[in-house]
């Protein structure tokens, strides 16, 4: 394994993992709510009076940014080597492991870890060792090799 150190970069990551973390918290301060996509957005399919704008706006808002860092930055060009039906099958599959988990990577991750829930630490190191499997099937077993 090689590290790209011409695309590695900490500070950039950082500032994101500060910013997912003051969106969390300030969510959570305000309205009492968890950061959990899959949990924001299910809650617009069985919407309830008075609780549905605030998650048009953290969906609209999750769109909108990558077109706001395009206004003041270079963005490298995104490279996808999986099929239109590689792509449909993995959201499937991560919205099934979704309701099956009783929540996403942000909720248990980033939401669930720092409240400390054991609940969330259990589902967040299945999340990371089924990924990691995954990536060792595909690229070692199946020899599909390169990005995933």
């Amino acid at each position: 394994m090689t590290l790209d150190t011409l695309h590695f970069t900490p500070w950039a990551s950082l500032a994101g993992g500060v910013l997912v973390g003051l969106a969390a918290v300030w969510l959570m301060l305000s309205s009492g709510r968890i950061a959990g996509i899959s949990g924001i957005v299910g809650g617009l399919l069985r919407p309830r009076a008075g609780d549905v704008g605030w998650r048009v706006a953290f969906i609209v808002g999750l769109m909108a940014a990558p077109w706001g860092y395009r206004a003041v930055a270079v963005v490298p060009e995104a490279q996808i080597e999986a099929s239109t039906a590689m792509l449909l099958g993995a959201g499937l599959l991560v919205g099934f492991g979704t309701r099956l988990g009783s929540g996403c990577t942000s909720g248990h991750g980033v939401c669930g870890l720092s409240r400390l829930s054991w609940r969330s630490l259990v589902a967040t190191l299945c999340f990371m060792a089924t990924g990691f499997l995954t990536v060792y099937v595909v690229r070692h077993v199946l020899g599909m090799g390169g990005s995933v």
